[in-house]
């Protein structure tokens, strides 16, 4: 880096400040204005912080995959301007003699790898090709969606802003792993825009062209990032547009029914998906999700010799779904609420697993604070709760059956993180038990249908 990359970060922000200022004073609503403010700081600040970290303490994918050939694209385009065919061209016609570096061979076919590349050197033009910049760009464009987000759930339930706010504005591991380039921050705010514009779809059909573009658009992009996400997220969310809408729903039996139908659904969905494509899934291989788990397995054992944050989830893994179910305990607490404190080796690893620490506290609080009937009737009762937890509990189970390594593992689950806890602070908030509810919300609780 350079003065002048310092110099191009510092003119953006200005920029993005008046432009997401005049988004702000659209609101009459003083709290969003507070949220709002404080959302587009912690992202500049996390984004100037994520460049630190990858350039200074551990490199990673920002720096040796996506920015230098994405800045190459640039370089190449700004050459001669018939390589500007590079910003659109297929993972599979992509000649990789035009690498930047020779170690990236086979990376660029994958269409995900290729899709950020190819967003770095378009921003490269906006950006004069620099890092702190571009890095910048990725951050603002992960808050966009994450700002929706919180918008679809203030929306439900207004009094409970501060925990939406903690649980989605200033999440520190959510918010850090958003604010660079990488897949992660375009899934973030592709996952926002998605939910937010498909809710309004259903729900508020005044703009409803273009919020079934807007959803669209997201969908693709998760697609083609990270398939996973929107195959384990889409049932459970229109899981949660059905029960809200179908009043006549009252009993319990029926909506466990309903709820064991979609899990169901979406794990033979998953297989059938997975099973269907290679590509579609990427790393979750051509013939079935559970087979692909036992290849991810065995790199990570193979690599425990010479990776000090690879792990072991202590269940032994034939390839059947059975099994798959049977180490799902396993799983989904490695995702929760690992890695833990003595298992950190790297900085980055050892905030994640004081959040983590502090997620598994909080819910030992939530079900002694509500007891365990309280607790899973609350659930059933209310389907915000049901669409949160189940898209936490299932993105859990493939992450944590797949990333059996710290490093990757504290980045990979950042999309359920704040699903997972908005699912706590609602059981505390719809169970009569608890006295005190976050946000300071008083009034009696009542059940959503």
């Amino acid at each position: 880096m350079d003065i002048l990359d310092f110099l191009v970060f510092f003119v953006y922000i200005i920029i993005f400040y008046f432009l997401f200022k005049l988004r702000r004073n659209k609101y009459a609503d003083p709290v969003l204005r507070k949220y709002h403010r404080d959302g587009f700081w912690i992202k500049i600040f996390s984004s100037f912080a994520y460049c630190m970290f990858t350039l200074y303490v551990s490199r990673g994918d920002t720096n040796a995959l996506y920015f230098p050939e994405g800045l190459n694209f640039y370089n190449l385009i700004l050459k001669d301007l018939s390589n500007i065919y590079l910003l659109f061209v297929n993972s599979e016609d992509f000649d990789q003699t035009l690498l930047y570096d020779p170690w990236n061979m086979g990376y660029l076919t994958s269409k995900s790898n290729l899709f950020v590349a190819q967003l770095v050197g378009f921003l490269s033009f906006l950006t004069l090709g620099k890092f702190m910049a571009i890095n910048l760009f990725f951050s603002m464009i992960s808050f966009t969606g994450v700002w929706r987000l919180f918008l679809f759930f203030y929306e439900q339930y207004p009094r409970m802003h501060k925990a939406f706010a903690i649980s989605i504005i200033y999440l520190p591991t959510f918010v850090f792993w958003s604010s660079g380039i990488l897949k992660d921050p375009l899934c973030t705010g592709a996952l926002g825009w998605f939910t937010y514009s498909f809710y309004h779809l259903f729900y508020n059909k005044k703009n409803w062209i273009k919020d079934a573009v807007i959803a669209c658009i997201a969908a693709y992009v998760l697609w083609v990032l990270k398939v996973y996400i929107i195959v384990s997220y889409l049932p459970f969310f229109m899981l949660f547009l059905i029960l809200k809408n179908v009043e006549l729903i009252k009993s319990n039996f029926a909506k466990v029914m309903l709820v064991l139908t979609f899990i169901i659904g979406s794990m033979i969905g998953f297989t059938q998906l997975s099973g269907s494509t290679d590509k579609a899934l990427g790393g979750f291989a051509s013939k079935g999700l559970t087979k692909s788990i036992a290849t991810y397995q065995t790199n990570y054992i193979n690599q425990q010799t010479s990776e000090t944050s690879s792990f072991s989830l202590g269940v032994e893994y034939d390839g059947s779904m059975g099994s798959l179910l049977s180490m799902a305990p396993a799983a989904i607490t490695a995702t929760l609420y690992r890695p833990y404190i003595w298992e950190s080796r790297k900085v980055s690893t050892l905030i994640s697993s004081v959040e983590s620490l502090l997620f598994m506290l909080f819910t030992i609080f939530v079900i002694y604070k509500v007891g365990i009937k309280g607790f899973f009737v609350t659930i059933i009762r209310n389907p915000i709760i049901i669409y949160c937890l189940l898209f936490s509990l299932v993105f859990a189970l493939f992450v944590g059956a797949t990333t059996l390594n710290f490093g990757t593992l504290v980045r990979y689950k950042i999309p359920e993180m704040p699903f997972y806890l908005i699912s706590l602070f609602l059981i505390l908030y719809f169970n009569p038990k608890a006295q005190k509810r976050p946000g300071n919300v008083p009034g009696p609780v009542v059940s959503e249908m």
